[in-house]
């Protein structure tokens, strides 16, 4: 364990010793803010059902995820090439963009149904916009005097994309994929309280009616343990992949 992931559980220690302490000495109700330890004992007697739960939204995240990535990717790399067309699309991607996620989810539910078709494509739209934004940036951030010299030597558009372009735009490309872990988690979890029979939307929504507030703060740990194993894995690959930084 490094320095900063020392840092960071110390932090965290200290956090829930605190969240304890407090809530214990203010006979705070469960039902407003429960201890730490009623929600790990409350995620252990139930863990079972979190954990598939889990499996659920982690695999919607996920595919999701790659579906988004892999198609935010391809079309930056298509706009890169083609100027013309980029001022045209892009101001309709930003204001596309720009509207929150939960606007989006009831259409999704609509034509794709409450099955995890609607999360993933859900996910996979929402990813995509941010890996698109992302690698388009660092696409268009080359060196003119670099392009340039490859030109003199024969290469053509594409082969200033993938020699010069794409080596440059990983740093921030590898940025969109890190931040999108965390949002591929939250999309899935929003899609899934709206409209859902499984996962760890449901579990929190499905608590929520039956007043189980402690339960929802135990879907929510593990949920959280999930984006923080996500961000992790995609974290240790930028940094084997942009070794450099």
């Amino acid at each position: 364990m490094n320095a900063a992931a020392a840092r960071g559980a110390l932090g965290g220690l200290l956090l829930v010793v605190l969240w304890e302490a407090v809530v214990r000495l203010a006979e705070v109700p469960p039902w407003i803010l429960p201890p730490p330890s009623g929600i790990l004992a409350t995620t252990w007697t139930v863990r079972a059902a979190l954990l598939d739960a889990g499996a659920m939204t982690l695999f919607e995240a996920t595919l999701g995820y790659a579906l988004g990535a892999a198609l935010g990717l391809v079309l930056a790399m298509l706009l890169a090439l083609a100027t013309p067309v980029r001022r045209l699309v892009l101001p309709m991607v930003v204001v596309v963009n720009s509207v929150p996620v939960a606007a989006y989810a009831p259409l999704a539910l609509l034509w794709f149904g409450t099955g995890a078709l609607s999360k993933v494509i859900m996910v996979a739209f929402i990813v995509g916009f941010t890996v698109f934004l992302n690698a388009l940036d660092g696409l268009l951030r080359v060196d003119p005097a670099a392009a340039a010299l490859l030109r003199s030597f024969g290469a053509g558009p594409f082969g200033v994309l993938w020699r010069l372009r794409v080596p440059s735009a990983l740093p921030a490309l590898l940025v969109g994929l890190r931040v999108s872990t965390v949002r591929s988690m939250i999309v899935a979890i929003v899609t899934e309280m709206l409209g859902s029979q499984k996962g760890l939307g449901w579990t929190i929504f499905e608590a929520v009616l039956q007043i189980d507030f402690v339960r929802v703060w135990a879907a929510i740990l593990v949920a959280s343990l999930i984006s923080l194993g996500f961000f992790a894995g995609v974290s240790a690959v930028e940094r084997r992949v942009v070794f450099w930084r």
